[in-house]
């Protein structure tokens, strides 16, 4: 008998729902269903809840290769969410394209570089769209922390896609509007970013 048949069996004897087994686990509902269907393993945590609270042993309720995937299982989920902090950390590090002298300004003969918001020789158009830009990516960076430190699997996958897609529309941008140092600083972050994705492509 494999392990999602043995919970699905030791609950149904203690005449639980999958919801009040839950509340008892301390996990939603949704895990306990994606267990006893099969289509994951409990972390070692939830293990030991499991085998506390139905007075059995994990040895009962996994098999020695069970066990194993169950490892890879939680090593896996760890180091995605350790790359998703990260991204995440990169993201609200868009902070550096406003507060930076990146962008250049023309005093009289003499060409230095300023700040975003001191940055006055910009069309509206482009200061909206730098503002927009990296605002945007700024809180993309903090719902995907947020999202990483309460657990939150839903719409991971959704976020990352979005802190790309943003990230090279932001390289574009700057690139397009001739903003050289910004577009460098832009392109470095997205780079960053695809590399740990590119290492790590299930986070």
């Amino acid at each position: 008998m494999e392990f999602h048949e043995k919970l699905q069996e030791l609950r149904k004897a203690k005449g639980l729902t999958q919801e009040e087994l839950a509340k008892e686990l301390y996990v939603s509902r949704t895990a306990v269903s994606k267990w006893e269907s099969g289509k994951g393993y409990p972390n070692i945590d939830s293990l030991k809840e499991i085998s506390k609270f139905f007075s059995v042993t994990i040895d009962e309720l996994l098999s020695s290769e069970e066990l194993i995937t169950a490892a890879k299982d939680e090593n896996r989920s760890n180091i995605g969410k350790m790359i998703d902090l990260l991204i995440g950390i990169v993201d609200i590090m868009s902070i550096m394209l406003i507060l930076l002298p990146l962008f250049p300004k023309k005093t009289g003969e003499t060409v230095s570089a300023a700040a975003l918001f001191d940055y006055t020789h910009i069309s509206f158009g482009v200061g909206c769209g730098c503002w927009g830009l990296f605002v945007t990516l700024i809180i993309i960076g903090a719902v995907k922390v947020f999202m990483n430190y309460r657990n939150i699997e839903k719409g991971r996958s959704a976020v990352t896609g979005a802190s790309l897609v943003l990230s090279i529309i932001a390289v574009l941008f700057l690139t397009t509007a001739r903003i050289p140092y910004a577009a460098t600083v832009a392109f470095l972050l997205l780079l960053i970013k695809g590399i740990m994705l590119f290492k790590f492509p299930n986070s």
